[in-house]
C-alpha cells in the first residue's frame, strides 16, 4: 500500500504538469483548430528564464526565503513567456489561419526549432543546475513521502487551473473564447475581436506553460536547452487523451498520463526486474494513449465544439 500511495503522488506531481502544458494545446486547438508544436519550447524558455532571475536574486538580494525567490522566479518568467509565444502568433502563425493544415503544422515544427536553437545560443548546450531553494526534508504521507517542491507545486497547478476554469466560464473573455471556438465568423459579426481572443489564448496557454517550466526545474533539479521536447509531446498527447479543445479533458488527460507513468514505472517495471522501469516509461502512457483512441478516437472528454474553450 505504501508503494502505491508513493506512486499515486509521484503521478499526480508529473501529471499536473503536464496539464498545465496540455491547456496550453487545447486551448489553441479549441479556438484556431492549430497543434502549436513549439509550445512545449515555451516550456523551455519558462524554465531558462527562471533559472537566470533565480542567479539575478541571488546576486542582488542573496538570503531570500525560497519561496519567496521561487514565486519572483515564476512572476518574471511569465509575461516572457506570454511575449514570446504571442510573437509566434502574430509572426508564425496568423498569416496562416486560412491556409491548408499542413502549412501551420511545419511552421510550428520549424519554430520549435528556432526557440531550441535560441536557447542553446543564450543560455549553452550544457545542462544547467537549478536551485534547490525549498527543504529537502520530506512530509511523510503514511509510508509515503512528499517534497515541499512538490506540494508546491501541486497548489500551483491546483490553482492554476480553477483560475482557467473561471476566466473561461466567468467572464467576458471567456465567453468570447468560446464563441470564437464555435464559429469565428459568427462571433465576429455578434462584436467579438477574433485577433484578440487568439492573441489572449496563447498568452495565456504561455503563463501556464511558464508555470510549469519552473517548477519542472525545481522539482527535477536540471534543464537544458532541449529540455521541451519530450514534455510538450507529453502534453500534447494528455490534451489528446483528454478531448482536445476540451480544457476539462487536458486536465485529466494530464492527470491519466503521470498516474501510468508512475504506476507502470513502480509495478510493472519491478515485475519486470527493472527491465521496464523508469526509462521505459514512456511506453506505458503511448500504449494507454493508443488503446484509448481506438476505443474513442475523441478522447476520454471529446464533445461537441460549442463547449470547447
Amino acid at each position: 500500500m505504501d508503494t502505491f500511495i508513493q506512486q499515486i503522488i509521484n503521478g499526480l506531481v508529473l501529471g499536473s504538469m503536464y496539464a498545465l502544458v496540455a491547456l496550453g494545446y487545447t486551448m489553441v486547438y479549441g479556438v484556431l483548430n492549430l497543434i502549436n508544436f513549439a509550445h512545449g519550447d515555451v516550456l523551455m524558455i519558462g524554465a531558462m528564464v527562471g533559472l537566470s532571475i533565480l542567479k539575478l536574486l541571488d546576486a542582488l538580494v542573496p538570503g531570500l526565503p525560497g519561496y519567496l525567490s521561487l514565486m519572483i522566479a515564476i512572476i518574471g518568467a511569465i509575461p516572457v513567456c506570454m511575449l514570446v509565444n504571442v510573437i509566434i502568433e502574430r509572426v508564425a502563425y496568423r498569416r496562416l489561419r486560412n491556409a491548408p493544415r499542413l502549412a501551420p503544422l511545419i511552421t510550428a515544427i520549424g519554430v520549435s526549432y528556432l526557440l531550441t536553437t535560441g536557447a542553446m545560443i543564450i543560455w549553452g548546450r550544457s545542462p544547467l543546475s537549478f536551485p534547490q531553494l525549498l527543504s529537502s526534508e520530506p512530509i511523510a504521507i503514511g509510508g509515503a513521502v512528499i517534497s515541499q517542491t512538490q506540494v508546491l507545486l501541486l497548489a500551483l497547478a491546483l490553482l492554476s487551473m480553477g483560475g482557467l476554469v473561471l476566466l473561461v466560464e466567468k467572464t467576458k473573455m471567456g465567453r468570447a473564447m468560446r464563441a470564437t471556438a464555435e464559429n469565428p465568423r459568427v462571433a465576429g459579426l455578434m462584436g467579438v475581436d477574433s485577433n484578440k481572443v487568439i492573441v489572449y489564448t496563447f498568452a495565456i496557454g504561455a503563463a501556464l506553460a511558464a508555470v510549469a517550466g519552473v517548477m519542472w526545474g525545481a522539482n527535477y533539479s536540471s534543464i537544458q536547452f532541449a529540455m521541451g521536447f519530450l514534455p510538450g509531446l507529453k502534453a500534447f498527447s494528455a490534451a489528446v487523451l483528454g478531448g482536445i479543445g476540451n480544457i476539462y479533458g487536458a486536465m485529466i488527460g494530464g492527470i491519466v498520463l503521470g498516474l501510468i507513468e508512475a504506476l507502470g514505472a513502480g509495478y510493472i517495471g519491478d515485475a519486470t526486474g527493472g527491465f521496464l522501469g523508469s526509462h521505459y516509461q514512456d511506453i506505458f502512457a503511448f500504449v494507454v494513449l493508443i488503446l484509448v483512441l481506438t476505443v474513442r478516437p475523441s478522447g476520454i472528454m471529446g464533445e461537441r465544439v460549442a463547449d470547447r474553450a
